[in-house]
């Protein structure tokens, strides 16, 4: 290819909802974003998802749709100088857009606003005065204020799948007009798909380099080898804003899941180097004590919610120490997800029938009424009685001997399958 051309994601960039590829369970027929868009009742809202799934685009769509003015900040640029800005514009109003309702205002990687710069969006949100489209590849309930999260809805937005790597791949070759002056031959897909990881962008990325790759070349080959052989000279740096950014993290925790705290350290160390948030790191090392260490060894959490007072206390460069320290310990911890695997069991119980009632005798009983209707009648207070265990049903009515935790072959949870063998011997009876 030749001349300075936009990247291909941004050639490829879809300019209606009908080009959108993904998310169907957010803009497909009958849907909440379509219906928003379809019947033009704009309200604030925050997507969050991964890298490369259209978070950007979707907003784009939406304000042209609309025919809203469309304003755009980026949170790693932008101060509350800029935010305030925004908002003195959009009140202006007028012109082109004037009596098509508010202007959109989007901010990308709206999780690195701090405090006061989101509290500067808070009055404008709430008066109408702009409709706030957010993006962001953090959890909002840490990266966003409640008072803002309360004025927004939350959708996420999931990795592309399969099917929409290959129609976006499809598209490319077939309507990108640089491509089409290359004679492609897809003969293979399954390193493209994988190397991607279900975002678009890294797709299109990909694809891109393989082609120009094959300069001067008459027939350009897409198959396993071609994309491996590309990649591999093609190594991209660690990008704490970039697409490398979920590729190292999932290393990171698959090595501590995996009980090796020698590839977790290394890991570690690339993401430090490439100036991670070692606040995201010490999150990211809570879960996993919960999830993957869990009951084998509890003072895990112990040790990494400690890690992140410790990191948010300090900061760098002296917080690498302490996440060194926690990495080090659960990567060489016993794992247990039996308490993760219960909660999972519990939540499709719950999902499945959210009818079914609290037993009586388990039930509160502040009033008179109430007690004479029952409540609380029939509890027995467990300290009452011998080993302070009492045996009484507190599974509500036809759930009754489900067992959910299931302890896993470890020293510490050896104890607790022991206690309640010894409590519940109809439930866990020695096998």
């Amino acid at each position: 290819m030749t001349g300075i051309l936009p990247p291909l994601p941004e050639r490829m960039r879809p300019r209606s909802l009908d080009d959108y590829v993904g998310q169907r369970h957010l803009v497909g027929p009958g849907c909440i974003l379509r219906n928003m868009i379809e019947s033009g009742n704009l309200s604030s809202f925050i997507l969050w998802g991964p890298p490369g799934v259209g978070k950007t685009t979707l907003a784009r769509i939406i304000a042209d749709s609309c025919g809203r003015e469309f304003f755009t900040l980026s949170a790693v640029s932008a101060g509350v100088k800029e935010v305030r800005e925004v908002i003195d514009a959009a009140k202006g109003g007028g012109g082109l857009f004037a009596g098509r309702g508010a202007p959109i205002l989007f901010i990308d990687e709206i999780h690195r606003f701090n405090k006061a710069q989101q509290d500067a969006l808070l009055g404008a949100v709430e008066a109408g005065t702009v409709v706030l489209i957010g993006a962001t590849t953090e959890n909002p309930s840490f990266e966003v204020i409640t008072p803002l999260l309360s004025r927004c809805q939350v959708y996420v937005l999931k990795s592309l799948e399969v099917e929409d790597l290959r129609l976006l791949l499809e598209r490319a070759v077939s309507q990108d007009s640089e491509l089409r002056e290359r004679k492609i031959e897809i003969l293979q897909t399954e390193a493209l798909f994988r190397q991607s990881g279900g975002d678009g962008r890294k797709l299109l990325n990909i694809l891109e380099l393989v082609v120009d790759s094959q300069a001067g070349k008459k027939r350009v080959v897409i198959d396993n080898k071609s994309v491996t052989e590309c990649l591999q000279e093609n190594v991209a740096i660690y990008d704490k804003d970039g697409e490398m950014h979920y590729d190292i993290i999932s290393a990171f925790i698959k090595s501590i899941r995996g009980s090796d705290p020698n590839a977790a350290i290394y890991y570690l160390a690339r993401m430090l180097d490439g100036g991670e948030d070692p606040l995201f790191i010490a999150r990211r090392l809570c879960l996993s004590a919960s999830e993957d260490v869990g009951l084998a060894n509890p003072n895990a959490l112990l040790l990494a919610n400690a890690t992140f007072q410790v990191v948010n206390q300090i900061g760098m460069p002296e917080a690498r120490i302490p996440l060194a320290e926690c990495t080090v310990y659960l990567a060489s911890s016993p794992k247990s997800n039996a308490s993760y695997m219960a909660l999972e069991a519990a939540l499709q119980v719950a999902r499945d029938d959210k009818t079914r009632a609290v037993p009586l005798h388990l039930r509160n009983a502040p009033t008179k009424l109430m007690s004479e209707l029952g409540y609380s009648d029939g509890y027995r207070y467990a300290h009452d009685y011998p080993g302070h265990f009492v045996d009484l049903e507190f599974m509500p009515e036809g759930l009754e001997g489900t067992v959910f935790y299931h302890p896993a072959q470890n020293r510490h949870e050896d104890v607790l399958r022991a206690y309640l063998e010894a409590c519940w011997p109809k439930y866990y009876s020695k096998k």
